[in-house]
């Protein structure tokens, strides 16, 4: 039984690897280190299929040391003590490197079963996770590997690499083989830097095309076979995240059209309620009070998605995001909610001044009888100087005025109504 085309196109070698030229191009730390004969402990971070398990198998089959396979989704503690005990046999006399993919679905005590070891010397780890490393392997794991970020791979490295399964599956299949620029184009860049995935697309599209000794690859039909696959995401992982934070990012910037490239992306997966809610988010955080109508008007736009579904759902949404690029920006009121929070948690605020109490009578020993609360309705433009915060902080200013119409309006008022007290404000 065949394995996968993706198995068996594997590089061989590092010049071989596609993509990822900041980690094995000449001269990349990546490439220096492992052209020093040394192998220290590694972790490769990155989406799936961009080459972490290919760089970790040819640094491995390089390394002249025994070598042991592991997976974090079926390995246990029971394999992992296996690998400890081949360190002290004839096998393990060169050393010993155990290569763990997806490592983060280790729990903590069998990340800790390794520790010891790492610190030691007995074993060299090299290990792969799709997942942001600094939140799920154990931080004393992390102090003792270097960790390499793989990205993406571009559409323009991947192109190669199709037309060279293109080129396997021919030999192997004794067909000739003609594939169409824009067909190889549409697999490369529809397959969201997945080399993976790009190569087992060729491989479908050359099984539908396949006549007898011949196989036509037409544009038409690597269309139909790619779908969605550039589709890389997540609802649970940083991809996920990474989407709501260039969302949120691009509509703070007032870049509308980077804003619905990335609502684009969560409607495309379906989830318009992650979307929704961020939009509610920033309607709130980075337009606020320079303009407070944005905060029902989004509102409305999300009530009305979520009752009329996909794909109708995309208008009234895409009115939202456009509605928050494309307005005034103020984080006032998220600033002064912080510096607020900061001294609740952090501040010894004492008691609330005696006028603002929620109480009517004095006890015996109270060295101020009444209440002496001010009504600012009984007093000129509805207001009269008081205090309202503690005495600890009786002076304290969360709230700055931001710069835009709005909100110098309302200064414009604070000031008429309160004269020299609203510079105390």
């Amino acid at each position: 039984m065949l394995s996968p085309l993706a198995d068996r196109i594997r590089p061989s070698s590092i010049d071989e690897m596609v993509g990822q030229r900041h980690l094995f191009g000449k001269g990349a730390p990546l490439r220096r280190i492992i052209e020093s004969g040394a192998v220290p402990n590694l972790i490769f971070y990155g989406p799936p299929g961009v080459g972490k398990t290919t760089a970790a198998r040819i640094i491995a089959e390089n390394a002249g040391m025994s070598l042991h396979k592991l997976n974090g989704t079926s390995a246990s503690t029971a394999d992992i003590r296996e690998v400890i005990a081949d360190t002290s046999t004839f096998a393990g006399v060169n050393g010993t490197l155990l290569y763990l993919d997806e490592i983060q679905y280790l729990n903590k005590k069998q990340q800790q079963s390794l520790l010891e070891y790492i610190e030691n010397g007995q074993i060299t780890l090299i290990a792969s996770t799709t997942e942001n490393p600094y939140f799920y392997i154990y931080s004393a794991i992390l102090s003792r590997c270097t960790v390499f970020e793989f990205k993406a791979v571009t559409a323009e490295d991947i192109a190669p690499a199709c037309k060279r399964a293109f080129d396997i599956l021919s030999v192997e299949n004794d067909c000739k083989t003609e594939a169409d620029e824009g067909a190889v184009k549409k697999i490369a860049y529809g397959c969201g830097g997945d080399v993976r995935k790009a190569v087992s697309i060729c491989e479908m599209c050359f099984l539908a095309a396949r006549d007898g000794d011949t196989a036509h690859i037409t544009e038409e039909l690597a269309a139909q076979l790619t779908q969605k696959s550039n589709m890389r995401y997540d609802r649970a992982g940083d991809e996920h995240y990474d989407i709501l934070s260039g969302l949120q990012k691009s509509i703070r910037g007032s870049d509308e059209n980077a804003a619905l490239h990335y609502a684009a992306r969560l409607i495309e997966a379906g989830d318009i309620i992650s979307l929704s809610r961020r939009l509610l988010v920033i309607a709130s955080e980075d337009i606020g009070l320079a303009y407070p109508m944005a905060v029902p008007i989004v509102k409305a736009c999300v009530d009305s998605a979520m009752q009329l579904g996909l794909p109708e759902a995309r208008i009234p949404l895409a009115e939202a995001v456009i509605l928050l690029a494309t307005s005034p920006k103020s984080n006032s009121a998220y600033m002064a909610m912080a510096a607020a929070l900061d001294d609740v948690k952090n501040t010894d605020c004492g008691s609330f001044p005696r006028a603002i109490q929620n109480k009517h009578y004095d006890g015996a020993d109270a060295r101020e009888k009444g209440q002496n609360y001010l009504y600012p309705h009984d007093y000129p433009n509805h207001y009269v100087k008081q205090q309202y915060l503690p005495d600890p902080i009786k002076d304290r200013i969360y709230y700055k005025f931001g710069d835009n119409r709005t909100e110098q309006a309302a200064l414009e008022y604070r000031r008429k109504v309160m004269g020299k007290d609203a510079n105390s404000k």
